[in-house]
Order: C-alpha cells, then sequence, then structure tokens
C-alpha cells in the first residue's frame, strides 16, 4: 500500500515539475511567486505549468490562436491577463471558468469575429475589459457583459464595428470609462445605452452625425464628461441634429480631431453655451477651414458655468487671414482659464483681451508672439484678473519691453517666458508689483541684473549661459540654477530667506558647509550628484579603479601567455608577408635542427657526426653555428626555417624548458604545421609525455599523440636502424 502511494506522489511531482520547467523555459522573465512577462516571445500557445500563485501574465505580442479549456485552468489567482496583440480568434466556452479573480482582462487586437457571454460569465471580479481592435461587426443579440457586475472600464470597437444593438450593454450600471472606436458605426438603435445610468468619461470615435446624435440622446444625463473624436462639423444642416446636446448635464466636453468651418461654428457654439451644467471645452488636434468670417452673428447668452476653454494644436491652414473676432467678445467674458496652445496665435486683439474681465490664467505658449505683437494683446485694461500667464516658446527677444507690456497687470503673480530667446538684458526693467514667479529658463540669457524684480519669491533660470549669480533678492524662496556655467554658490547674505535651491550640472568645484547657512539657518535638504559633492575623492577613485584594471591586465596577461601570443602574432603576420616555400634556388640546408642547450653535446658530438659525414652528406643548419651574427634572433629562426628542407627537433624535457626552442616550435606551429606537410621531424631524445609540452602548441601535441616519431634507442645495436631512418626521412 505504501509502494503504490509513493508511486503516486512521484509521478504527482514528476508531472508538475516539467509542466514548471516548460513554463520556465517559455516565460524567461518569469517570476513564479507572483508574477510572469511571456510578451514578444513568439508563443503560438498559453505555456503550460501555470499555477495559482501567479497574480500577473503578461502574453502580448505573440502568436496566439486560441486560448483553450485547460489553459488557464490551474490559474486561480490571476488578476491580470493581458493578451492583447495576438491572433486569438477562437476561446473555448469555460476558458476562464478559474479566473474569478481576475480584475484586468486585454483581448484587444486579435481576430476575435464575435463575443460570447459565456466567456465572461465567471469573471464577478473584472473591472477592466479591452477588446477593441477585433473583428466583430456587433455585440451580439444580447449583452456580453451582463455578469460584469464590477466593471469599471470598458474599450470597444473597430473597424468593422458596425451596429449596436438594445440590451448591449444591460447589465451595466455605472463605468468610470467607456470607450467605443465606431469610426464606422452606421446603425444604433435608440436606447442601447440608456442602461448606463452614470459614466464618468464616455469617449466615442464617429463620423456619422445623425448616429451620433442618436448616441447621445441615451447619454444626456449619464455622461459626465463627453469625449468626441473625429467628427467632422461641416455641413450646417445636420448641426440641427445635434441641438438635442442642449439638454446635456454634461460638464466637460472634448473635440478631438475634428473638423470645423466658418458655417459650422455659430451653430456649434449655440448649442454648447446652452448645456447648463457645461463647465470646460476641449479642443485638440483639430481642424478649422475658414478665417472667422462667421456667416451667422453669434448670440451670446452667457453660460453662468462655462469657465474654461483650451484650444491645442489647432490648425488654421489661412491663419494669417483670421479676423478679430468682434462676434465673440461676449461669448468670452465669463472664462477663467484659457489655454490656447501650438495654434499660430501671432496677435491677440486689444478689444477681445480688454473683454476678458474674469480671466486669471492664460497659456499662449507655443505660438508666434513677439514683443510688439504682446504690447498690442496686453493693452491697457487687458486682463484685468489675470493671475498666471505662460508666453513660452514664443518669439519674445526683449525683457524690457515685456515687462512694460506686462507692467498693468496688478493681479499678476506667475510669468512663464521660458524658451525665448532675449540673450543680453538690460540694468533696469519694470514689471508688475505683485510678481512672485518668474520662469526664464532656457533664454539665452549671459548675465543676470537688476532688471530681474527684487519681489520674487520662486526664480527659474535653467539651461542659460550665467557665470555667476549677483542678485539681491530678499524675498526669494526657490532658487533654480541647473544646467549653467557657475564654478561658486550665491552669496547667502543675498538671498536670505531662501528654502530650496537646484544647482546641478554647472562647474562647481567644491563649496563647505558654511556656504549653506543662511543667517545660522542651515538648508535642510541639499540633493547634489556625487560629481558635485566629492569630485577630487571621484577622481582618485577613478584612477585606482584603473590602476587595479591595468594591474588585473597585467597578471592575467603574464598567466596566459598574452605577451606570448602577441610576440608570436607579430612574428606570424611577419611570415605571412613571404611566400608559403622560399624559391628552390634559396634552399641551402638539408634540415634546420633545432635543440635545447642541455642536449648541444649529442646533437653536436653525435647527430652532426653521423648526418654530415655520410655518403652523401647532408647539409645541416645549428643556430650556433650557421645563425647571421647580429640579425634579431627570431628572424634568424624564421630564415633558418625557411631555407630548410626539413625542421629537426630534438624533443627533451630540456627543450620543452627552453625560451628559444619555443620560438622555433612557435613559427613552426604557425608556419609548417599549417600547411599539412611532413617538413617536420621529431627525434625523441628521452622519455618524455605529450603532456609535457605546453598546452598552447596543440597540434605539436596533437602530432605526438596521432605520427610516427623517432625515438633515440639507448641500445647500440638499435642505434643503427635508428640513423638508417633518420636518413631515410631527410631524404623524403
Amino acid at each position: 500500500m505504501h509502494t503504490w502511494k509513493m508511486w503516486a506522489i512521484c509521478t504527482a511531482l514528476a508531472a508538475y515539475l516539467p509542466e514548471e520547467q516548460a513554463l520556465r523555459q517559455a516565460c524567461l522573465s518569469c517570476d513564479a511567486t507572483q508574477s510572469c512577462n511571456c510578451s514578444f516571445m513568439g508563443l503560438d500557445f498559453i505555456p503550460p505549468g501555470l499555477t495559482g500563485k501567479i497574480t500577473v501574465l503578461n502574453l502580448a505580442h505573440n502568436r496566439i490562436k486560441l486560448i483553450r479549456t485547460h489553459d488557464l485552468q490551474k490559474a486561480v489567482n490571476l488578476r491580470t491577463l493581458l493578451l492583447q496583440s495576438n491572433q486569438i480568434s477562437s476561446i473555448d466556452e469555460d476558458s476562464f471558468g478559474s479566473q474569478g479573480k481576475l480584475e484586468l482582462l486585454d483581448l484587444s487586437n486579435n481576430s476575435l469575429a464575435h463575443l460570447s457571454p459565456v466567456w465572461f460569465g465567471p469573471l464577478f471580479s473584472l473591472q477592466h475589459l479591452r477588446i477593441q481592435g477585433n473583428s466583430y461587426s456587433d455585440l451580439g443579440e444580447s449583452s456580453p457583459f451582463s455578469s460584469l457586475r464590477n466593471l469599471s472600464s470598458l474599450h470597444l470597437g473597430n473597424p468593422q464595428f458596425s451596429i449596436i444593438r438594445q440590451g448591449n450593454f444591460e447589465g451595466i450600471v455605472f463605468l468610470n470609462t467607456l470607450r467605443i472606436d465606431g469610426d464606422n458605426l452606421s446603425q444604433y438603435e435608440p436606447g442601447s445605452l440608456k442602461s448606463i445610468r452614470k459614466i464618468n468619461h464616455m469617449i466615442i470615435s464617429i463620423r456619422r452625425i445623425d448616429v451620433f446624435s442618436a448616441v447621445i440622446r441615451d447619454l444626456l444625463h449619464s455622461a459626465i464628461w463627453l469625449d468626441v473624436r473625429k467628427l467632422a462639423f461641416s455641413v450646417p444642416e445636420k448641426i440641427q441634429l445635434l441641438r438635442i446636446m442642449s439638454s446635456s448635464f454634461a460638464k466637460k466636453i472634448s473635440l478631438k480631431q475634428c473638423l470645423f468651418t466658418d458655417a459650422t461654428v455659430p451653430e456649434i457654439v449655440s448649442i454648447l453655451e446652452g448645456m447648463p451644467k457645461l463647465m470646460e471645452v476641449e479642443m485638440k488636434d483639430c481642424t478649422l477651414l475658414g478665417t472667422g468670417k462667421w456667416y451667422k452673428q453669434i448670440h451670446a447668452n452667457q453660460s453662468q458655468s462655462l469657465r474654461i476653454l483650451t484650444i491645442e494644436n489647432l490648425s488654421i491652414e489661412e491663419f494669417y487671414l483670421f479676423t478679430d473676432l468682434q462676434s465673440v467678445l461676449d461669448l468670452l467674458s465669463l472664462f477663467r482659464k484659457v489655454t490656447v496652445e501650438n495654434t499660430k496665435v501671432f496677435l491677440v486683439p486689444c478689444k477681445l483681451s480688454q473683454h476678458l474681465l474674469s480671466l486669471e490664467y492664460l497659456d499662449l505658449s507655443a505660438n508666434l508672439l513677439g514683443d510688439q505683437s504682446l504690447e498690442h494683446s496686453a493693452c491697457q485694461g487687458a486682463w484685468p484678473s489675470l493671475q498666471t500667464l505662460n508666453l513660452s516658446q514664443n518669439s519674445l527677444s526683449d525683457l524690457k519691453m515685456t515687462g512694460k507690456s506686462l507692467f498693468h497687470l496688478r493681479n499678476l503673480n506667475l510669468l512663464d517666458i521660458s524658451e525665448n530667446n532675449f540673450g543680453e538684458i538690460p540694468d533696469m526693467c519694470e514689471w508688475p508689483e505683485n510678481l512672485k514667479y518668474l520662469n526664464l529658463s532656457s533664454t539665452q540669457i549671459p548675465k543676470l541684473t537688476t532688471c530681474i524684480p527684487s519681489t520674487l519669491e520662486v526664480l527659474d533660470v535653467s539651461a542659460n549661459n550665467l557665470q555667476d549669480f549677483g542678485l539681491q533678492l530678499p524675498f526669494l524662496k526657490e532658487l533654480y540654477l541647473t544646467k549653467n556655467h557657475l564654478k561658486t554658490l550665491p552669496e547667502a547674505t543675498d538671498i536670505p530667506n531662501l528654502v530650496a535651491m537646484s544647482i546641478s550640472r554647472n562647474k562647481l568645484n567644491s563649496f563647505s558647509k558654511e556656504e549653506l547657512t543662511v543667517r545660522g539657518a542651515q538648508v535642510g535638504s541639499v540633493q547634489l550628484s556625487l560629481m558635485e559633492c566629492h569630485r577630487s575623492l571621484l577622481v582618485s577613485l577613478i584612477c585606482t579603479l584603473v590602476f587595479l584594471f591595468i594591474l588585473i591586465l597585467v597578471v592575467v596577461g603574464y598567466k596566459y601567455h598574452a605577451v606570448w601570443y602577441m610576440r608570436m602574432t607579430w612574428a606570424w603576420l611577419q611570415a605571412k608577408r613571404k611566400p608559403k616555400r622560399a624559391p628552390t634556388k634559396d634552399i641551402c640546408y638539408d634540415a634546420f635542427v633545432s635543440y635545447s642547450e642541455n642536449d648541444s653535446n649529442w646533437v653536436e658530438n653525435i647527430m652532426v657526426q653521423q648526418l654530415e659525414q655520410a655518403c652523401p652528406p647532408f647539409r645541416l643548419c645549428l643556430h650556433k653555428r650557421d645563425f647571421v651574427p647580429g640579425k634579431w634572433i627570431v628572424d634568424n629562426i624564421i630564415d633558418s626555417i625557411e631555407k630548410s628542407h626539413k625542421t629537426l627537433f630534438v624533443l627533451s624535457e630540456h627543450f620543452v624548458q627552453s625560451e628559444w626552442c619555443k620560438y622555433e616550435l612557435d613559427f613552426s606551429h604557425f608556419r609548417l604545421f599549417d600547411e599539412n606537410n611532413d617538413v617536420a621531424i621529431l627525434i625523441l631524445l628521452e622519455p618524455i609525455q605529450s603532456q609535457a609540452i605546453p598546452k598552447r602548441f596543440c597540434k605539436l601535441r596533437k602530432i605526438m599523440n596521432t605520427k610516427t616519431y623517432l625515438e633515440w634507442p639507448p641500445d647500440e645495436e638499435q642505434q643503427q636502424m635508428f640513423w638508417e631512418n633518420l636518413k631515410a626521412a631527410l631524404k623524403s
């Protein structure tokens, strides 16, 4: 019985461990306790081995085509499942049966041709669902979301999505965000969205005004922020279909990538102004075909709620012909916050500025305002309530004229004129009396003067060409000096109330704690880079590390014969320039003899006599006798080997320890053995193991293991046979 139990346990473990191993192989960055990132892995299926420990599973950007019943069965604690950008076209009905704790499911950008309510049935904890970018044309006959009681955000739609039916959203009572990509939506059944009682942010991309009108009719009391995209307001007659919007309780309207004309603008303004709770209008990346010559007078009712207007990246092809906006003067009088960014504004008419009586915030950044046009825009009586003004990224160049143009703005306390091109600034300027914040960063200022107002509490002069800071600013609390050329800190007595200062990316060499003391109160937090705080220490540390690195290289090079490899590489390069074999006329010797000095007695007194006194005699090259005096020894070795038919190595324990024998072996290693011929003759003078030969002479070791060599016999009777064999080898 115990045996069977052990067998069952081992079988279960054997099945479990390969699954976990398979998961680790498929997801190299998988943390089996919490999160698995299997994106961009080229997977065709959901990998096996998923366990109850995993809470986040990212399978995005793979080639998965279907989700099977057993794929996610064990991942019972999943909170996030990302399957976007695959090729999923089929999902088994109970694929998500174990995902009762799932909170985010992303199936976007796949190939789902239909949606089944059965898929989402077990997902009672789901809060975020993304199913956009598939190929379904509708949501089915009923609601696929009826069981998703906790759903907070839903994103659906695709280029093929064409119809929304009644009942498609049954079961959803509240949504924080609903986004519908309905560029080709052609049919909307009235009442389809009416079941949703509240939508904080409704985003819809749509091109047909009649369909949009039907959608709006169901959202009159539920949508708080209505975000409309890609709609063309170009036909005045069709704009009448949107009159129903005047009854909407939306507090914010966003129009993005929309199209307007001079003929439709008055109608749209009239509709928006009629919305009883509308507080904010936003236009981004829109296009206006016209010059402001509206054919119908705009009758301003002065909405009591509308206070914020944002226009960003508005394209007006003939902006230079745009009129003075006389017809909207009354409409703008109650705005408190206006942003007109990157819209090629080169002038705000004086009369228009004078009508902005309630304006507290004005952002005209990234436009074409110059010194003269600013003077006209900020004329006497303009912007009387203005507190914040952003003129960054314009064409201002005269700081004195800028201050003078804004001097009458008594309530202005924050001015951003960064990323203009002021350059040199004068000594005296006029500024609004209550100005507290001034941003002059990236304005090409080489030196600060008393033109800077002394009333400031915050000053930003980052990214300029400042060499020093010598201003007296008694009320300054924050100072930003990043990316300049300062070599010393500002004098503490000049800025006694300073609380925060940013001085990174300057040329400060060092400073003391005393320099950071302001009237006895030390700065609480100093955040500087390591280079700025300990430059000398850092340089010393770098030098030490470089020295240690070089020392390690020397030690490693010595241990692994790096010098030897460099010397032999040089010899090999020299040899490579020469022909593979010397011409026959240059051959002077029958053999070059390579031997150790300790074996010279046997070589010179025995072998030389036997070979040079033979009949016919052999011509041998010996280094003692035949090397050219005064010539580099390596060149002598190379030349002698090249001028010999054979190279004769007399191997012994002394040979493998000899430095010059190594050179001779080296060149043979590069020059002779590589030619795959038998020019090398090995004589084993005494028993020697191939392992005793240095490992870097791998070919010599291989020859000793695979080829026959001559071994000097101690028995005199066998020596005669040795000499005959050697002579035969030399003649071959």
